[in-house]
């Protein structure tokens, strides 16, 4: 077994720009949580139509499938932290007017659609930037604690407290909500410009160098690396399971398990809670089998709870396996995006990271279309179990990228020493 170690850098410092970035993270997804809440209500206000309103949520998966490839070649030719904040204050500007045009009854449909589309559109840049940027900010063996910590904070933000806040602040009129947000977008972006980075350096880009080459070799990075291929791979099989479980398990809970909204409620809590302990429990966890076997792990596990959701017809036994599935997704969120952060080449992350993002967002809504025709044809519990199998189709995908938690490329820093264990 390999360790990569580093002198004193176990954990992120949160002086040094990091703690803005937590701040700013964790601000950005309260008010995502309070958009995404309010939308769907908004929505069902302005139409009737099932497809219309589903057609608002399909816009949060579409952009990244169109331009997530070219949100990563830009990020990686610009400078991450300005793009961010650039992003954020258009982001927080867009929101604004479409308060003021909901405060004013000027709402549609159709403005809520290009709303969630545009607004995803731009996520596409400023996810993959601030995926580059964190290992500007941390040292690399402290890069697992800290995304940890900002997945933590996002979690608490947008599952704990977001959601629950959005019937509060409907009272003060539909427009509030989304005016919330638009200042935690401009609140954010004031956090991130007020870092202070070196300039990034990069490699003059060659003679002839075009954005759909860069985002070929972004490609062929992510396809030439076993451990990336593999974990990219079983991320979009995951993601079809995701798909088909998310988009069904409202009928489970209310229908199948006739535990009406206060049991989906549980549910959605107990998720919650489990991925804040996930969090907690993951740093132990690498220390004990490293970062690809712990992924390994999580993955079966959460094969276990979906076999529980779709087969034990109990609201109890639901609660248990959602809160072990947040627990064990948390383990795969954290050390995924690390091994990718830890493995992708200087100057590369960001096209890489959003080949990885696109090629595993894309399973989600094939996931969603075959969790809605299972459920019609043999039952609610059945896309809990379809999602069972993709899982274990994504732990076989695993199981020829275990390697050496040892970065494809070694850190330049002087601190850091590679010792490999048999």
């Amino acid at each position: 077994m390999a360790r990569v170690e580093a002198a004193g850098a176990c954990a992120p410092a949160w002086r040094g720009g990091f703690g803005r970035l937590w701040s700013a993270a964790v601000l950005s997804s309260f008010g995502d949580a309070l958009r995404t809440a309010a939308l769907p209500l908004l929505a069902v206000t302005l139409t009737d139509d099932p497809l219309l309103i589903a057609s608002v949520a399909a816009c949060g998966y579409l952009p990244w499938i169109v331009f997530g490839l070219l949100g990563g070649a830009v990020a990686d030719r610009v400078d991450q932290r300005r793009a961010m904040w650039t992003v954020d204050v258009v982001r927080g500007l867009l929101v604004a007017g479409f308060a003021v045009a909901v405060a004013l009854g000027h709402a549609s449909i159709a403005l809520l659609i290009v709303l969630a589309f545009v607004l995803t559109t731009l996520q596409t840049l400023f996810d993959n930037a601030s995926t580059a940027l964190l290992p500007v900010l941390v040292h690399r063996e402290a890069l697992g604690s800290a995304n940890a910590r900002l997945m933590t904070g996002q979690r608490i933000a947008g599952g704990l407290l977001g959601g629950p806040v959005v019937p509060l602040l409907l009272t003060a009129g539909a427009a509030v909500p989304f005016a919330a947000d638009a200042v935690t977008f401009l609140v954010a972006a004031a956090l991130v410009a007020s870092l202070r980075t070196a300039a990034p350096e990069r490699k003059p880009r060659p003679a002839g160098s075009t954005l759909r080459r860069e985002i070929a070799e972004g490609l062929r990075t992510l396809g030439r690396d076993r451990a990336l291929r593999g974990l990219c791979a079983a991320t979009a099989l995951c993601n079809i399971g995701m798909g088909a479980l998310i988009a069904t398990l409202v009928v489970l809970v209310t229908g199948w398990l006739d535990a009406g909204n206060a049991g989906y409620a549980a549910a959605m809590t107990a998720y919650t809670v489990g991925s804040l302990a996930g969090a907690a429990a993951n740093r132990r966890l690498t220390d004990r089998v490293g970062r690809m076997r712990a992924v390994l792990v999580a993955g079966a596990v959460q094969t276990g709870a979906l076999v529980v959701m779709g087969s034990v017809r109990s609201p109890v036994a639901l609660v248990v396996a959602m809160a072990v599935f947040g627990c064990m997704g948390m383990v795969w969120n954290v050390n995924t995006t690390t091994l990718m952060q830890q493995r992708s080449p200087a100057g590369a992350l960001g096209r890489v990271s959003s080949a990885y993002r696109t090629l595993a967002v894309a399973g989600a809504p094939l996931g969603a279309l075959l969790g809605g025709a299972v459920a019609t044809a043999w039952g609610a519990n059945t896309p809990a179990l379809l999602a069972a199998a993709f899982f274990v189709l994504s732990v076989i995908a695993l199981i020829p990228a275990r390697k050496p938690d040892v970065p494809v490329v070694a850190p330049d820093d002087g601190a850091t020493t590679v010792h490999v264990n048999g």
